[in-house]
This record gives structure tokens, C-alpha cells and sequence, in this order.
């Protein structure tokens, strides 16, 4: 039995500002228009392999969760991390969970943000390392390069092209552009996938031996974990004292089990704007765009707009990406080095490191459409059947103007109907709830008036998604 295993823990800060740490890559559509990239991932699975078992942050879980749903598969299991630790701790509680299930499959560990083009291939490959995990081999994935990439990691190992696996010699951090150019003439040299394959008796067996202190740190966090809703939580202390390594440090540079299976399909793990770039349709300029683009004497440039017009004039070279409130303009040669700028906005603790202006929630969504001294103002989107938590605030009052479907309204000790045109008033410190009992969305317009409008002041009292 194959048991896939999503590792869905990543913040895919490279591609800011499309991607953000409470909505990152994974969750995006950022290569096919009806779905996101992790949807992608679960439905590309073999279909003789089991649920998948999705690893993601506790902040992420709603749209984990959602996006399954609406793709029609269910997750044997969604385990949270309070925080992320890397890829050995992350596989030690997916092994471990399913240990106290009492079962022993082979893991499928697949990261949630990869490009698989040739599905078919990739079945293959995973048929080839079966048979290799039944031995007790640890399976990783190498893909065969088709460039100097100085984005990914390296797998060291002797191919000579007759056979459809090989022993692993070592394992070769992100090189600069020279060393990268010697592993691409040398062909002894793989691009590291992070996609692994192996039973999970083995993979314990072998952290046991080689990282104690990860498996003892998981063990001790699954030992009072529980059910909240569809999740599964962890006894978060314990968990946060785990070492943070990757699995290739932790155990496969060191076992003397580690075989690398060769893949030659189209693979990306999106990890620039160059790499989407490069799995996009170019004009004969070498130009990629999307949403409403002008293009005048420019040449290998990538402009993504979300919602306005972008216009490009006499330049080359560029990665143009327009959201609703940020705006990135760098040369391409500068794409792997956007962290910066996140490190800066975290410093000045600028909310567009974290959130878009459009915050989804278990219940629907909000997005911040205007601010100024002394009030904000929020369009409110409630999903059919769902409800805000009853709440109140400290430091602001409200006004609710109903655009479109029916709310139901608690107010204080009063619980009451609104219809589109209606409206109320929820003063400061008033206890309050918002809930759509209708069959259609919920739409509202809030208007914030007072002296602070973070998301810090809300007081939950009830809350069906058991947030704090």
C-alpha cells in the first residue's frame, strides 16, 4: 500500500508578492486556471494509492481542507504543524501517525508545490522505486538536468544509463553558476526533486539510528494529539523543541540504504519567477504576461497583473507582478533574491508579508478595500451555511450594509434578519455574530470607524472553527 504524504509547509517567498506566507505558492493558480498547485498534486496521484496524509501549518489547514474538497478528494489525514521544522520531523509524524494506526505502507513524500507535465512518467518512476522501497531502499528522486540551475540541490551518484536506479554518493547544496556548470558537463549529477519513496518501518528504523532526537521529539508530540475537526493536532511544546533539519541531512547522507531513481520529465518547482516564466508560452519577443498587459519594444520580460492595467515601454529583462497592494519590479537576474525584501517588510512588520488584501476564511472571506484616519472599510463575502465567530472588539465599531443575500444578525441579546439594503450598527465593545442561514452567498459591506483596525482586536467567545 502506498500512502501519499503532502508536504505542504513552504511559504514560497520568492514568488512574492503573489505569494504570501498566509497564502502561499502551493495554494495558488499559478499554471493552470481552474487549479491551484497543490490541487495539482493530489489529483496527479496514482490511483492505486491510497488518501493522501497532508502535512501544512496550523494556518494554512481552512485551505488545505477547502481546496481537497472542492477537487473531490479526501485527506486520510491532515496533521499541523505549530511550526515549520523541514522535511525530517514533518515525515517522522506522518510515519509515526500511521504507526499507531498499526499499519506499515510505503510514504510517497511529495512536496506541495511541483510542475509535473508528463503524468504518465511520473506513475513509472514511482512504479520502478516500489519495488526498491519492498527491499527496504530509501528512494530519492533525481531529475536529470536540463541546465547550470544554481536553484536547486544536487545528487552526487555514478549514471552510466544502464539501469533505473543508482547508489547515492553525496548530497550537494545549491551551487553558485561555476560549480553548477562542472556538475552539468560531469553527468554524474541530479537535481534533488525532495520527492522520496520508502516504508515508513524503514524510515523510523533508520532516523532511530541516525537522528534520535527528531523521532523522540515527534513521538512525544503525538502522544496527546487530538481531533479538531478535520485536523489533527500536535502537543505543541514538545514539537517546537525538534531540530529542524531535512530529511537529506538527517538520514539519507548518512544510511547506507539511499538509491536515487533517474526521472528525465518536465519538472519545476517554481521556485522564481524565471522558472514560471519558463513554463509559460513566450511571444517571439521571449515576452510572458498575464491579465491586461501592453507590451511596446520590450523583450524577455514577464508582467503579471491582478486587476489593472500594465503598460511596458522600451525595457527588457524585467519581472513586472501587480497585485491590489504591492507592486514588484526587478530584473530577472534578481529573482532569487526576493527574500530581501520580505525580511524587510517583516522587520517594518508590513502586513503585505503575510497577507493579501483579500484574507480568506473558513467562513468566506473579507478584503480591506479602503483605509484612512479613522476608518476602514471591508467587503465581507459569508459562504452559505457559515458563520463568524461571536465576537467583539475593543477599539472599533461597526457598520453592516447587506449588498446581497440574507444575514442573520446577533446583536447584544437580540438576534435578528437583515435583507440587501438593510443595515446596523454594532458599537464598540458590543458582543456580535454574522451568519448567512441562506442558500446563496452572504455579500456585506463593513465600514470600521475608530483608532484601530488590527485583526488582534477581536475577542472570540464561540467559535465553530476553534480558533483562539
Amino acid at each position: 500500500m502506498i500512502i501519499p504524504v503532502i508536504l505542504s509547509g513552504g511559504s514560497g517567498t520568492r514568488l512574492w508578492p503573489l505569494s504570501r506566507k498566509f497564502h502561499p505558492k502551493q495554494f495558488l493558480n499559478l499554471v493552470n486556471e481552474k487549479t491551484s498547485v497543490f490541487q495539482d498534486t493530489i489529483l496527479r496521484l496514482p490511483k492505486d494509492a491510497d488518501k493522501p496524509l497532508v502535512i501544512c501549518n496550523d494556518q494554512h489547514r481552512f485551505l488545505v481542507a477547502e481546496q481537497a474538497r472542492q477537487v473531490n478528494v479526501e485527506c486520510q489525514d491532515i496533521i499541523l504543524e505549530p511550526d515549520g521544522k523541514n522535511t525530517a520531523p514533518a515525515i517522522a509524524l506522518a510515519a509515526l501517525k500511521l504507526k499507531k494506526n498499526d499499519i506499515d505502507p510505503l510514504l510517497l513524500v511529495l512536496p506541495a508545490d511541483h510542475i509535473i507535465k508528463d503524468i504518465e512518467a511520473f506513475h513509472k518512476s514511482i512504479k520502478v522505486a516500489e519495488k526498491l522501497a519492498l527491499k527496504n531502499k530509501l528512494i530519492s528522486f533525481g531529475i536529470v538536468p536540463k541546465e547550470a540551475n544554481t536553484g536547486y540541490g544536487y545528487i552526487e551518484a555514478k549514471l552510466d544509463n544502464t539501469s533505473d536506479f543508482y547508489s547515492i554518493q553525496s548530497f550537494k547544496e545549491k551551487p553558485d553558476k561555476k560549480i553548477a556548470i562542472e556538475y552539468l558537463k560531469s553527468g554524474n549529477y541530479l537535481w534533488n526533486s525532495g520527492m522520496f519513496l520508502f516504508k515508513a518501518s524503514v524510515f523510523l528504523s533508520e532516523l532511530m539510528k541516525y537522528n534520535p532526537e527528531i523521532l523522540h521529539c515527534c513521538e512525544k508530540s503525538l502522544e496527546t494529539d487530538y481531533k479538531d475537526l478535520d485536523f489533527t493536532r500536535l502537543e505543541n511544546e514538545e514539537f517546537l523543541k525538534c531540530p529542524e533539519q531535512s530529511i537529506d541531512y538527517a538520514i539519507m547522507e548518512h544510511t547506507k540504504n539511499a538509491v536515487v531513481v533517474p526521472i528525465n520529465y518536465n519538472w519545476n518547482d517554481i521556485g522564481s519567477w524565471e522558472s514560471l516564466m519558463g513554463l509559460k508560452n513566450r511571444s517571439e519577443e521571449g515576452n510572458v504576461s498575464h491579465g491586461d498587459v501592453i507590451f511596446k519594444h520590450v523583450k524577455n520580460t514577464y508582467a503579471y497583473s491582478s486587476n489593472r492595467l500594465i503598460s511596458a515601454l522600451g525595457v527588457s529583462d524585467l519581472v513586472i507582478v501587480d497585485t491590489q497592494d504591492a507592486l514588484l519590479i526587478t530584473n530577472k537576474t534578481y529573482s532569487q533574491s526576493i527574500k530581501s525584501i520580505i525580511d524587510d517588510l517583516k522587520k517594518n512588520n508590513r502586513s503585505e508579508a503575510y497577507n493579501h488584501r483579500k484574507v480568506y476564511r473558513p467562513w468566506g472571506y473579507y478584503d480591506s478595500v479602503d483605509k484612512g484616519d479613522g476608518f476602514q472599510v471591508k467587503r465581507i463575502l459569508v459562504q452559505p451555511g457559515a458563520k463568524l465567530s461571536l465576537q467583539k472588539h475593543t477599539r472599533r465599531a461597526e457598520h453592516w450594509v447587506i449588498v446581497s443575500g440574507s444575514a442573520t444578525i446577533t446583536r447584544g441579546n437580540k438576534t435578528f434578519t437583515l435583507e440587501k439594503n438593510q443595515s446596523t450598527f454594532i458599537p464598540i465593545g458590543e458582543i456580535h455574530r454574522l451568519e448567512n442561514e441562506g442558500e446563496i452567498p452572504l455579500e456585506i459591506i463593513e465600514i470600521q470607524t475608530g483608532d484601530y483596525f488590527g485583526e488582534d482586536d477581536i475577542i472570540r467567545l464561540e467559535d465553530d472553527y476553534q480558533r483562539d
